[in-house]
Parts: structure tokens; C-alpha cells; sequence
């Protein structure tokens, strides 16, 4: 094969694409190395592709289009009249392969794209799945550490009824460890706080009336929902009480604000 009827067959465009055999492609990369103007014209065709490659949308534009007529044009046979309208099939050929080539190239790069995102959404979803699974775990051991607590005999549950005058339907419970002063207080029994406001514990001793602040009932003592756990106490309280109080406590309850109150005495 000459050197004009190489650049005409549309081989060249068949190489670039790597859609030759194996053969074929061995030859015409021989043909490269030896051959001036056969590494010219396959240089001329991988600039095209590249340029075509870089602007390629899911739609070739005109002036993509005009690129490509414009190179098939070009591909004359050498010596003869450059004016011919004779159509030159073997390029044409050459170039609807090179074509097919690079959008079969971007067919993949958007599939390939797709499967990222689904793998991405895949592992959000794995990550937020694992996450709920967690704290689910976390709760239910709560609630098994708190169920272990209320069936403690060490624990003795009080009812703290609600202030007819103040929250005659609240009502709230405590679970108090004498030995070791800890309380656990179910609070579900209580309306939500209202803004700027909060829950708070009072341990209380009857003669003098003397109480004692336990805490907040705010998320540093939440031990499981609703359930809340203060420690330290001083001494064994004959009282509960809780007060709504403004946001961050008071140093005193606010006694017209008193929404439980109960004793620990038999």
C-alpha cells in the first residue's frame, strides 16, 4: 500500500481509535516511524480527536461538525486535482469510526459517572443506616440499664404528684438509691418547658424546709428518654420537688412555680 492510499484508506483513523488489528497496527506504526508524511497526517488526526474530545457534549456542535468535514476534505489523494468533487469513502470511513470511538469513550465516561454517584448515595445511605443502627444500640442498652434499675431492689421508687394550683395533671417519679444517693427521675409525666425555661430538681428537708438543688433536667443528665440521673446528693432527701425555673437554674425555687412535689416517708 502507498503512502496516498494509507492516508485515503481511513486506516490511519482506525489506528488512532485502536480498532485495527493487531497486524494492521503493526504496520501502520512501521509506516509512522518511516514515513514523513504518514506521522504528520496520523499527528493531524489525533489533534482533531483531541479538540473534538475536549468540546464533546451529549450533541456534536456545528462548529465540531465543520472540524471534521473540513478534515475528511483534506484527505486527497496526493498529485491529483484538489478541486475533485469525488467523495472519498476510505476517510469518511475512517472518521465515523474515529467518531463512534470517542462517543463510545464519553458513553462510558457517563456511565462510569452514574455508578460513582449511585456508589456515593449507596454509601450515604450505608453510613446513615449504620448511624440509626448505633443509636439504637446505644438506647436500647439505656433503657436495659435503666429496666435493671427500676427491678433493683437497692432502688426505691416515689411518686411526686402534680401542684393542683400550678400542673394539677403533672406528674413525675423518682428512683432513689439510699446507699448510694443516686436518683433516677422519670420526667415524661411533665409538659414540655417553655422557651427560656427549664426543669429543675430539688432535694428538700422537711424540718427546717431546707432544699437543696439536685440539677437541671436538661441533656448532662439524661440517662435514657425521659429518664434523667443525678448523683452526689448530700443527704437522704424526705422530699422531691421540681420548679420551672428560668434558663440555667435558680439558687432558690421558685415555689409559685412548683409543678411535683413528694415524700420518701412510708
Amino acid at each position: 500500500m502507498t503512502t496516498t492510499e494509507l492516508i485515503e484508506s481511513g486506516t490511519l483513523e482506525l489506528y488512532v481509535c485502536g480498532a485495527l488489528p493487531q497486524d494492521e497496527a503493526q504496520y501502520v506504526f512501521e509506516e509512522i516511524q518511516k514515513n514523513k508524511d504518514v506521522r504528520s497526517e496520523v499527528q493531524r488526526i489525533e489533534n482533531t480527536l483531541m479538540n473534538l474530545s475536549s468540546e464533546a457534549a451529549p450533541a456534536l456542535s456545528v462548529m465540531n461538525w465543520t472540524s471534521i468535514l473540513n478534515a475528511i476534505t483534506r484527505t486527497r489523494t496526493l498529485g491529483k486535482d484538489t478541486s475533485s468533487n469525488t467523495t472519498n469513502w476510505g476517510a469518511i470511513t475512517g472518521w465515523a469510526a474515529a467518531i463512534a470511538c470517542v462517543g463510545g469513550i464519553f458513553w462510558m465516561l457517563n456511565q462510569n459517572n452514574e455508578l460513582e454517584n449511585q456508589v456515593t448515595i449507596s454509601t450515604e445511605e450505608r453510613n446513615m443506616l449504620e448511624e440509626e443502627l448505633e443509636a439504637s444500640t446505644d438506647m436500647l442498652v439505656a433503657n436495659e440499664a435503666l429496666l435493671d434499675v427500676i427491678r433493683s431492689k437497692d432502688y426505691k421508687a416515689y411518686t411526686l404528684p402534680g401542684n393542683q394550683a400550678v400542673a394539677p395533671t403533672a406528674y413525675s417519679k423518682v428512683y432513689f438509691n439510699n446507699d448510694t444517693n443516686v436518683a433516677y427521675i422519670d420526667t415524661k409525666g411533665l409538659p414540655e418547658a417553655p422557651e427560656g425555661k427549664v426543669y429543675q430538681v430539688w432535694s428538700l428537708m422537711l424540718e427546717p424546709l431546707t432544699p437543696t438543688s439536685m440539677g437541671l433536667i436538661d441533656d448532662n443528665t439524661l440517662a435514657s428518654n425521659g429518664v434523667h440521673k443525678f448523683e452526689n446528693l448530700k443527704d437522704a432527701p424526705q422530699a422531691f420537688g421540681i420548679t420551672l425555673e428560668p434558663a440555667g437554674g435558680s439558687e432558690s425555687p421558685t415555689l409559685s412555680q412548683l409543678y411535683t412535689l413528694g415524700t420518701t416517708a412510708p
